[in-house]
């Protein structure tokens, strides 16, 4: 059993699941619903469901929704402490679902902005380290983040990094995205965010840049599967066939299947499986967290 510390965000995700195509200046048939998130929480959560157990630095307000959200992680079993000390409101997240089951997100990062270095717990039983590119791309909870993450490699504990979305990223200078990269062990994103950072259409070609600021690099490739570098290894695995309901949390689940199992065997193949069936479990139901039942 591996025990990995997810640091980061926790939020409440509003999700609109359109009816039809958005009808602007007027009304847009939906559904909506909410549910917990927050791209480190959600890794944290998932990560209970792999006979894994994990850790949560991030930040909610003290309002009712810090409540909810506490309250969630508390039944998942994920460990925490001292998450609502901010007088800013929790996070929120609107995330709109098209009826392909794709998402556009509005972050609102709230209390995890006031994430503290102090934050970072004792690391004597950790195995491994998540951090949530939200984190670092905000410049409020920026400074304190990367000091963690100074602390976690003087310890040689292994960390990863899922740097987000590329609208977000695009917020920072590449060239410094780039350098977070390069204080990982490996990180993990999609094929635009690939394309964006390795410079290059040709995603091996940008996957090999990529591995010029840090050993190991996974690119998730949605219902194509997922592909891994790590040194001169290789490995490409297809996804598991589901029914798409919402993509919101995917590369979340993945990263709580992949960390885990990679830390343990250190095979590519078989962490990058273990990854993608935790993916497909997600785009079948609403919302980015496993089932509680």
């Amino acid at each position: 059993m591996k025990k990995i510390l997810c640091i980061g965000d926790v939020a409440l995700d509003v999700i609109a699941q359109l009816k039809e195509q958005i009808n602007y200046g007027n009304d847009t048939a939906s559904r909506i619903s909410t549910h917990p998130g927050g791209q480190a929480a959600n890794v944290a959560c998932w990560i209970t469901r792999t006979n894994n157990k994990s850790q949560l630095v991030a930040r909610v307000g003290n309002d009712p929704v810090g409540f909810a959200l506490v309250s969630d992680l508390d039944k998942y079993g994920v460990e925490h402490k001292g998450l609502m000390r901010s007088g800013r409101p929790s996070g929120v997240v609107v995330i709109l679902v098209d009826s392909n089951g794709e998402r556009t997100m509005f972050p609102d990062n709230g209390a995890n902005a006031d994430l503290e270095a102090s934050d970072l717990p004792d690391l004597s039983d950790v195995d491994g380290v998540f951090v949530s590119g939200y984190a670092l791309l905000d410049f409020r909870s920026r400074e304190a983040v990367l000091k963690m993450i100074k602390k976690v490699r003087e310890t040689k504990i292994p960390i990863f990094m899922d740097p987000t979305t590329t609208g977000a990223m695009k917020a920072v200078p590449k060239a410094e995205v780039l350098e977070w990269i390069g204080m990982m062990d490996g990180i993990l994103l999609n094929n635009e965010e690939a394309r964006y950072l390795g410079e290059s259409d040709d995603i091996e070609i940008a996957e090999a840049n990529l591995q010029k600021h840090t050993p190991l690099v996974v690119i998730k490739l949605g219902s194509r599967g997922a592909m891994a570098v790590n040194g001169s290894e290789f490995a490409k695995v297809p996804a598991v066939t589901t029914n798409v309901v919402d993509t919101t949390g995917a590369g979340d689940s993945f990263a709580a299947g992949f960390i885990p199992k990679w830390l343990e065997t250190s095979d590519l193949e078989e962490a990058l499986n273990a990854g993608t069936a935790l993916a497909a479990k997600c785009v079948a139901t609403v919302g980015a967290r496993p089932p509680l039942n």
